[in-house]
């Protein structure tokens, strides 16, 4: 588009110009986090409810505030718009517990193809144009560069509004969309959210430990959110040339590689580059990536992609869960019904790691969780309770590391499965996953089965 400029300066709006372009029916669609745009964009909408009916409104990974995640407020909205996600944070788990919102089961890989099949509007956070008219998508590209392409090639798309912030970093790689692929431009600059490294509990120094000595010097690694990946980050001292790729940078970053601890020497892939789709944490790391020529995203799909992650040799793929039952099955995303997070990239990994020559898919879980009354609950679980979302199939799953050691349960059968993560559950807890383990995995005690015994058995 030659004339980019016109283009932009002609269709520059409010955001409550650009909220009236939302129609009774529309699915609208905001891009992940920070790259999400701000709530005055939210509220816009929201403001419309008496004159809308229809209306979903789809965003993942919640940081800023508005009356969306607002139980009380939504609650009054059924029917007019409704809420969602795709992913969610802490900021939504009450509004989640209400089970108002609706919910997209989702991998990361294939959130782009999803949304871009539902969307029709979709509203995403860009740097200003630079002088040839390409905005850059900053600090998360993840589903917005395949939701707005492949949304328009299947004719669904409608609009699609940028938010211009002059904050926004600029990350290299394939991250850039021109100007002519936005309909409208809201400029409104506003500080980017910043994260820091929360300091490790013991129990989560304990955890990253054990998966320290599963990262061998020359690993590509993968780690997801939450307090015991980051606790490995600081744990990394002492490795050398690891390659990161990755779903979202780790805070860390910028010291691993002033340590020579990330190199990104060994991968046959973006060697020399650390490569993700997105990106939370602090200032620094905001400005170390920022244009920086070892850093680079591309979407989701790519960087999620099972297919491309398995050709990288000795990918160490780490994420959390909320528990996994005595066969194996992983769950990250929920209790029963009660939507938690998501799935995000952990299956993704999961399988990359699967098929890597020399990869290991490592589950990170706190082995016991402390109720209301004070009594511990195994988050090692006879079976999975009614309605829990699998995040990863018990056939994909590789080692399981709490406190108390490391479940290698890949070549495994189910009972030996179940043993060898009953010897890493809380001790206090042992006793009773045994009794499931003999009661649901072995036969009836009786004249056929005499020769198993609670003696024999682990």
């Amino acid at each position: 588009m030659s004339n980019w400029k016109e283009h932009y300066r002609n269709n520059q709006v409010s955001f409550k110009e650009a909220a009236s372009l939302v129609k009774s029916g529309d699915f609208v669609g905001i891009a992940l986090g920070v790259g999400a745009c701000t709530p005055p964009m939210y509220e816009a909408i929201l403001d419309r409810h008496e004159e809308l009916t229809g209306v979903v409104i789809s965003d993942t990974v919640q940081l800023r505030p508005t009356r969306l995640y607002d139980p009380e407020f939504m609650g009054n909205l059924l029917g007019r718009i409704e809420y969602c996600p795709a992913f969610g944070l802490s900021t939504i788990r009450n509004i989640n517990s209400t089970r108002i919102p609706d919910f997209l089961p989702i991998t990361a890989q294939d959130l782009g193809d999803k949304m871009a099949a539902n969307a029709d509007v979709f509203i995403a956070m860009v740097t200003p144009p630079n002088s040839k008219g390409y905005v850059n998508l900053g600090l998360t590209n993840f589903y917005t560069m395949d939701t707005i392409r492949k949304g328009r090639a299947k004719g669904k798309l409608r609009v699609v509004i940028a938010e211009v912030n002059e904050f926004m970093p600029i990350v290299l790689g394939d991250n850039w969309m021109h100007v002519s692929e936005f309909d409208c431009f809201i400029e409104h600059n506003s500080p980017i959210p910043t994260f820091s490294r929360s300091k490790p509990t013991e129990i989560e120094k304990a955890i990253a430990a054990h998966v320290l000595d599963l990262i061998n010097d020359g690993d590509t690694i993968q780690m997801g959110i939450g307090g015991i990946p980051e606790a490995v980050v600081c744990g990394l001292q002492g490795k050398h040339d690891l390659g990161v790729t990755t779903e979202m940078f780790p805070i860390g970053l910028p010291k691993l590689v002033e340590q020579g601890i990330v190199t990104n020497a060994c991968k046959p892939r973006h060697r020399g580059v650390t490569l993700a789709t997105m990106c939370l944490g602090d200032q620094d790391l905001y400005d170390y990536i920022s244009e920086n020529p070892s850093c680079e995203f591309y979407p989701s799909s790519y960087t999620n992609s099972p297919i491309m992650l398995a050709q990288y040799p000795n990918l160490t793929a780490i994420n959390m869960a909320v528990m996994v039952d005595l066969s194996g099955q992983i769950c990250s995303e929920g209790w029963g019904h009660r939507m938690i997070s998501g799935s995000g990239g952990q299956l993704d990994f999961m399988l990359g790691a699967y098929w890597s020559e020399g990869g290991k898919g490592i589950t990170l879980l706190s082995a016991a969780r402390q109720q209301p009354d004070g009594s511990l609950s195994s988050s090692i679980m006879p079976e999975m309770p009614i309605g829990t979302p699998i995040t990863v199939p018990r056939a994909y799953a590789h080692y399981v590391v709490t406190k108390y050691g490391v479940a290698d349960l890949k070549y495994k059968s189910r009972r030996q499965r179940a043993q060898a993560l009953i010897e890493i559950a809380h001790p206090d807890l042992r006793g009773e996953l045994r009794k499931s383990l003999q009661k649901n995995f072995y036969p009836g005690l009786g004249a056929a089965t005499s020769n198993i015994t609670a003696g024999e058995m682990p």
